[in-house]
């Protein structure tokens, strides 16, 4: 049976969108001194030209901006006065400022970010925590997705959707508006580095951006592998990422239970040094594990009884076909099904294409390779091969549902899709090889 006659290939393309645009604070450049000798900063500077209006111009200055931005964002004077809080420095050489001041001062120092401008890509699923009113046989989703803008920063979005019986995909529409959290610390049992973020409870889910919030993250929160992870009859949401700060990487751990209160969490290890880490949805054995890349080329099946600290595993799988000879990495968590766990994986071969395979895992020691792809499972398309990156199909997670899978893939790093297939089916295609690592 060829690989690609088990796929349901959907037609959704979801794709960049400039007109979806945050407010974050903005920081003017710094020139050298040599250049522009000054006592005071640019900050002190600018406040000081905001400071020479009097009530009247001040307050027509704020209408002005209201009227040309507030319907684009949520509480916008608020955002101005806590921008204003956090510049204090600036604020050294005055006395006294009126609120309408400190609100103008605050939106000089803000801009629009259009996040997710130049790609939409790499999403992983996990099923909806509230399942209220769907229909027997369905299932509602929610789909985690990297967005890119200007300067390639990357950031995570989310997409509520529903599967069907059939297991057709739809995906709802985002709204209009988009917003960053509330940045809050977390308690004194929470692991070092740990930040806290919550959005408002009225937001939409496709509003909510977690936008880089560390120095480590600053150019990036790259391929959130999101997994529901169940324990003691407690499901928590789980997202390994790549935090990037545009020298170095280190993997990170994003942990929810609502999609409102999160908390983002440096790993530390040896494996955590590397990218690529994809959490098992339960414990193996009473132990955490985890699927990741520790060199540039090989899958490594990890254990750990502390979930936040990662070493050195065992080596799980390496090229073997030619269309993996370049490098392979995970897509994501393993999905459980009756026979074992199922990996999907990516290889990259000549012209550095990009494909999808995937594995049957022993369900009790996942160090068992039961079954494997010998072809791609899924390749670019004639119709989705172009983009930022060509000839690339990437997921970061799939979901089962009922006897099929669904999973959503992104095309050449720019926007994404979706195809499911039958389970027994993609058994079908697999090759046993009884290999232990």
């Amino acid at each position: 049976m060829p690989q690609s006659s088990i796929l349901n290939r959907q037609a959704l393309y979801l794709k960049p969108d400039a007109t979806r645009v945050i407010v974050r604070p903005f920081k003017p450049s710094t020139e050298p001194r040599h250049l522009h000798p000054r006592d005071k900063t640019r900050a002190n500077e600018i406040v000081d030209r905001v400071l020479t209006l009097d009530a009247a111009a001040t307050n027509d200055q704020l209408r002005d901006i209201l009227d040309n931005f507030e319907g684009r964002h949520r509480n916008l004077l608020r955002q101005f006065e806590l921008r204003a809080d956090a510049m204090e420095d600036a604020f050294a050489h005055h006395q006294a400022f009126s609120q309408q001041q400190r609100q103008l001062i605050g939106a000089y120092f803000m801009n629009e970010y259009s996040f997710e401008s130049s790609a939409l890509f790499n999403p992983s699923i996990v099923p909806h925590p509230d399942q209220t009113g769907v229909d027997p046989g369905s299932r509602r989703v929610i789909l985690s997705l990297r967005a890119v803008g200007e300067g390639h920063i990357s950031s995570l979005t989310f997409r509520t959707g529903m599967i069907d019986v059939q297991g057709a995909v739809t995906i709802d529409p985002p709204v209009r508006l988009a917003g960053l959290p509330d940045i809050h610390a977390t308690d004194g049992l929470a692991p070092a580095g740990c930040i806290g973020i919550s959005f408002k409870s009225e937001s939409d889910l496709s509003e909510r951006v977690i936008f880089p919030v560390t120095e480590a993250q600053s150019n990036g929160i790259e391929d959130a592998r999101f997994v529901a992870f169940e324990d003691e009859g407690t499901t928590i949401y789980y997202a390994t990422y790549t935090a990037y700060n545009g020298a170095s990487i280190r993997s990170e751990l994003l942990e929810t239970q609502d999609f409102l209160n999160y908390t983002l969490t440096p790993l530390h290890g040896s494996a955590a040094r590397n990218k690529g880490m994809a959490l098992f949805p339960r414990r193996i054995n009473g132990r955490f594990a985890m699927i990741a890349r520790q060199d540039s080329e090989n899958l490594f099946l990890l254990y750990s009884d502390n979930l936040h600290s990662w070493d050195e595993g065992q080596l799980l799988m390496k090229p073997e076909f030619a269309w993996q000879f370049v490098q392979i990495g995970n897509c994501g968590s393993p999905v459980e099904i009756d026979e074992g766990w199922l990996l999907f994986t990516h290889g990259v071969g000549p012209m550095r294409r990009y494909s999808i395979g995937v594995s049957l895992l022993d369900k009790d020691d996942p160090s068992i390779i039961l079954a494997r792809t010998v072809e791609p499972l899924l390749q670019p398309e004639p119709t989705e091969r172009e983009g930022y990156v060509p000839n690339v199909v990437y997921s970061c997670g799939a979901m089962r549902h009922g006897d099929l899978i669904a999973l959503p893939y992104a095309v050449s790093d720019t926007y994404s899709n979706f195809t499911t297939m039958k389970i027994s089916m993609l058994l079908d295609t697999m090759q046993p090889t009884g290999h232990r690592a």
